[in-house]
């Protein structure tokens, strides 16, 4: 039964993996009249913002700014290097590998999906034995997820690259950091990354509606040799635009524009390598508690070993009904929101409701995180569901260390 006494009132806290919290300073610059789309600041900054992207995805290379969500940025990046028969290899760890995977068989790829489960990250060296026999080099990509939203799993986009390079293998390497970036280190040049995909909600603070495909010169070389691509997909006019409307194919995304630039200039202020040790060092606390309540009851982390855990998003289970339960309780009673288990189990499946999630990404601190795990140790007290105790202290304790 739920307490009568709701202290849901005040600002919710939305802590689910996307969209994210959104600064202030992201809102103030949204909050305004419609600009002129033809001339002025709005035309003026975008190419600016352009290059600060590419920043963020350290990248020397081209960054295309998409309307839509992190789907559109899937389709984007096949419609530009895989034709109509074309073979893609997916090494699946959670519900988005498999989604991109989908994508491309959807338009007319042959997809070889590699499943890896849902608590496991990409075994590369049964990558490379699928690569050594490809002698005909009928894959053309590698479609990997470097955080998997559903089962936050991190896989090692540097290792991939290794494997694809002992092997020769001319595929081109294309990633999803729709929930890494901005949050977990990636850099796009240095690992060898040939196509990148991502969005706005997520690590970038920005409500949902822009996603971004970076590419470089030999996943432009593959689009030259494409046979055909739409107008609207093509990635040509939108890297090199000889007028202002060829950057989105049309009108501009006005208002998430001014959000955009003024979540990167938050961004680079505080600085990527800042951003990534805020992250690991928030993730390490949200382990610490999930690791003393997991010690006496059903409460379990979904990746054993945190060298392959997001810094992003933590996905966990209960016994079920219990992980709705506690989704339930702590937004009913305290106006916290916990994700639900995506791609965990199906949802007329009664597994479903043991799986949850903690969002943990991008416009988010120490106390943040303190509120969050806090609501889950009074949602679990409250429903009387076992756990270790002192999940609270060992969170303090890691963010109490010196420095990061």
């Amino acid at each position: 039964m739920s307490n009568p006494l709701s202290l849901a009132q005040g600002r919710q806290y939305l802590a689910i993996p996307g969209p994210s919290v959104i600064p202030d300073a992201v809102l103030r610059a949204m909050h305004r009249a419609s600009p002129n789309i033809y001339a002025g600041e709005l035309v003026d900054m975008t190419a600016g913002i352009v290059r600060d992207l590419a920043r963020v995805a350290r990248t020397e290379h081209h960054a295309t700014i998409y309307i839509g969500n992190g789907h559109a940025a899937w389709e984007a990046a096949l419609a530009n290097t895989i034709a109509p028969g074309d073979t893609v290899l997916v090494p699946a760890t959670g519900r988005f590998g498999i989604g991109w995977g989908e994508m491309a068989r959807g338009l007319g790829a042959e997809v070889e999906l590699i499943d890896f489960g849902k608590s496991a990250p990409i075994d590369m060296d049964r990558i490379a034995d699928i690569l050594r026999a490809d002698k005909a080099h009928k894959i053309k990509a590698v479609l990997a997820v470097h955080v998997d939203t559903s089962s936050s799993i991190r896989n090692d986009l540097p290792a991939l690259r290794a494997v694809l390079d002992a092997e020769a293998h001319p595929a081109l390497l294309m990633a999803d950091c729709i929930a890494s970036l901005g949050c977990d280190r990636f850099e796009m040049d240095a690992w060898g990354v040939d196509v990148m995909v991502t969005a706005c909600q997520k690590g970038l603070m920005v409500p949902p509606g822009t996603a971004f495909v970076f590419f470089n010169d030999r996943a432009a070389d593959a689009r030259a040799r494409m046979p055909r691509v739409s107008n609207y997909w093509d990635w040509v006019p939108r890297a090199n635009p000889d007028d202002f409307y060829q950057y989105f194919n049309g009108t501009a995304p006005t208002h998430h524009l001014y959000g955009l630039r003024a979540a990167l200039d938050m961004i680079h202020e505080e600085g990527m390598v800042h951003i990534w040790a805020r992250h690991a060092r928030l993730a390490e606390a949200i382990w610490a508690a999930c690791e003393v309540w997991s010690q006496n009851g059903a409460f379990q982390m979904n990746v054993d070993d945190p060298a392959h855990r997001s810094h992003a998003v933590t996905a966990l289970r209960l016994e079920p009904p219990h992980g709705t339960a506690l989704r339930d309780w702590v937004e009913q009673n305290l106006g916290l929101t916990l994700g639900i288990g995506l791609g965990m189990a199906a949802p007329d499946d009664p597994a479903w409701h043991g799986f949850f999630r903690l969002g943990h990404m991008g416009h988010v601190n120490g106390q943040m995180v303190l509120g969050l795990l806090g609501g889950i140790e009074a949602g679990l007290s409250a429903l009387d569901i076992p756990r270790g105790q002192g999940a609270i202290d060992a969170a303090a304790a890691v963010l109490a260390k010196d420095g990061i």
